[in-house]
């Protein structure tokens, strides 16, 4: 049995999807199993101290949102091997007061001394970041609007980690390493604006706004709290060539998706 936490997020619904496929028995946690609305064959359970979480596991998919109270029981029922969705923030010389990094860093910490096996996943920039833009994409306007038209990244699709999530549960060797995964060429949101029109048939164009504009319309997800570390790791991309790494592909036998085919993968979601 391998348990999944955030099982209704992007990484977390793709990889239970991946499991089920390789005949994997699969434990989905979710603080609302009725709205779920997950695959037929895992069993979905209500993330609460007081449901059997881990009876019968040997294996945990974790977030790091979901914090570090899970270890304790995991580790009495058996579970072994716990992957940890972690951050492409926590590297060498990376700023250790960033709330991103500390969050991150603070699981990492307490499973290396959890005595638990352990990979860390640290991928940087998601793609479905760029679902930010879908209310504005969805009235049919031609402008966005977004702060840093020239930062770069190198968006990763989230079925690309949930593939390496995959692949360092089910296969042997990934204990102890902390993989980085990136998406295979660099984009400026500028570039990302663009692709989404080209996947939706329109002409599509990126208007920067200051930063100091930004808030929860473009933002909606991001705790207010953490919004201006955010920002402030916006900016410090801008021209900045950002790390890509051929991980994907290494541990997967497949190249990661481009943020193109990302955008046409999730062309839907920016439809009126």
């Amino acid at each position: 049995m391998i348990v999944v936490t955030g099982a209704t997020g992007n990484v977390g619904r793709a990889l239970v999807e991946r499991l089920l496929a390789a005949g994997r028995p699969v434990r989905a946690l979710t603080r609302d199993p009725q709205r779920a609305a997950l695959p037929d064959g895992a069993e979905v359970m209500r993330l609460h101290p007081d449901e059997p979480l881990f009876e019968g596991a040997t294996q945990l998919f974790l977030y790091a949102q979901a914090g570090t109270d899970l270890l304790d029981a995991a580790r009495a029922s058996g579970v072994r091997h716990v992957v940890l969705l972690s951050s492409g923030i926590i590297q060498e010389g990376a700023d250790e007061t960033h709330p991103i990094h500390v969050m991150h860093a603070t699981v990492e910490r307490a499973l290396r001394d959890s005595g638990l096996d352990w990979t860390f996943l640290r991928p940087h920039a998601f793609a479905t970041n760029a679902l930010q833009y879908a209310p504005q994409i969805r009235t049919g306007a031609g402008t966005v609007r977004g702060v840093f038209a020239d930062a770069l990244s190198a968006p990763i699709h989230e079925d690309d980690i949930a593939a390496v999530a995959e692949r360092t549960l089910l296969d042997p060797g990934h204990e102890g390493t902390a993989p980085r995964l990136t998406g295979p060429a660099a984009t400026t949101n500028t570039d990302q604006i663009t692709a989404i029109g080209r996947a939706l048939g329109r002409d599509l164009h990126f208007t920067e706004i200051p930063p100091e504009q930004a808030g929860p319309e473009l933002f909606p997800h991001v705790p207010p709290h953490l919004l201006p570390g955010l920002l402030k790791s916006f900016e410090a991309t801008v021209g900045v060539p950002p790390e890509i790494t051929d991980t994907v592909e290494k541990i997967t036998g497949t190249p990661a998706r481009t943020f193109e085919q990302w955008a046409k993968d999730h062309a839907d979601a920016f439809r009126g």
